[in-house]
């Protein structure tokens, strides 16, 4: 299951993440953000 949040970005990684998007490796904003958080996830719990 999924849950809906809200999250505040500066302008620049917006674009960064329309970018992304727009190169076809992402499906979508919420997309990006997942895989963002879960590589974090993965490199702070080693």
């Amino acid at each position: 299951m999924k849950e809906k949040i809200s999250i505040t970005l500066d302008e620049g990684t917006v674009l960064g993440i329309h970018e992304a998007i727009s190169s076809g490796k992402f499906r979508n904003k919420s997309h990006v953000v997942e895989y963002a958080v879960k590589k974090l996830l993965e490199v702070e719990n080693g």
